[in-house]
């Protein structure tokens, strides 16, 4: 690993750190009237989740960025040339090793098994990626998801806030959330496993090694599994959610048209 990527990992773990602790109280309650409402924990999660989207949308939209303007990696996906792909994956590494510490210091309330498995899985899959360039294309594809993280996060704050389910913005952000996810980690499978089956039996794959083949695929099998069964999940909800706004509509409309002829 050079020492670019070093620093990029720190800096990034550093610059995160400050802003869950610093920035984002500051933010919340100028701009949030029950963001000083909250109890302790809570506000620890609040945090948590404004700096999960902050990372979100710097590594999502960077993500674009490589896809559409490296041409080296879409040239040569297995060995291109890693430079920016490698400072984006910098940038996440320095988050998950933050969000590590912030789980560990905060685990009686924070505390998810679940999470420290999917970061140090995410970790060693990307450590082949830091130290010996490899799977540029591949590393980069996958962190498009992170594009659905905001939505994600903003309906925990519209919870938090006690918004009601079938209030317009929460029904927004959720129909909003349905579409990402589908689109940054359902709809790109097809391509992106038609792209990993096309390197199979090439000179490039088998200059991987067993290790790196095995953390890829791996790797990649057991989130897409888990984008499918969350993207079931968030479908039902959605579906509960504007049925239920539906349903509050019709249930107006009956009570102002009784109360139209009671009227009259």
């Amino acid at each position: 690993m050079d020492m670019r990527e070093v620093y990029v990992v720190a800096g990034s773990f550093v610059g995160f750190q400050l802003f869950f602790s610093c920035v984002s109280p500051v933010l919340s309650s100028n701009f949030t009237q029950g963001y000083g409402k909250l109890p302790p924990n809570k506000l620890n999660d609040w945090n948590s989740r404004l700096v999960s989207t902050v990372h979100a949308l710097i590594v999502g939209l960077f993500c674009l960025y490589i896809l559409w303007y490296d041409d080296a990696i879409n040239e040569d996906p297995v060995w291109g040339d890693p430079n920016m792909v490698k400072l984006n994956v910098a940038i996440t590494c320095g988050y998950l090793f933050y969000d590590l510490v912030l789980l560990a210091c905060n685990w009686s309330t924070m505390g998810d098994v679940f999470f420290v498995c999917h970061h140090l899985a995410a970790l060693y899959a990307y450590g082949f990626v830091l130290t010996r360039g490899v799977l540029p294309y591949f590393a980069n594809f996958r962190l498009i998801s992170e594009l659905s993280t905001p939505f994600v996060n903003q309906r925990w704050f519209f919870e938090a806030l006690a918004y009601p389910r079938t209030h317009q913005l929460v029904v927004a952000n959720g129909v909003a959330m349905a579409v990402v996810f589908f689109l940054v980690r359902i709809a790109v499978m097809p391509p992106y496993w038609a792209k990993v089956f096309g390197t199979f039996g090439t000179p490039a794959f088998e200059r991987l090694g067993l290790a790196a083949q095995v953390a890829w695929i791996v790797s990649c099998i057991c989130l897409d599994i888990l984008n499918t069964i969350w993207m079931y999940k968030i479908t039902r909800g959605c579906y509960k959610v504007i049925t239920g706004k539906l349903r509050g509509g019709k249930v107006d409309s009956k009570k102002t048209n009784n109360m139209n002829n009671h009227t009259d």
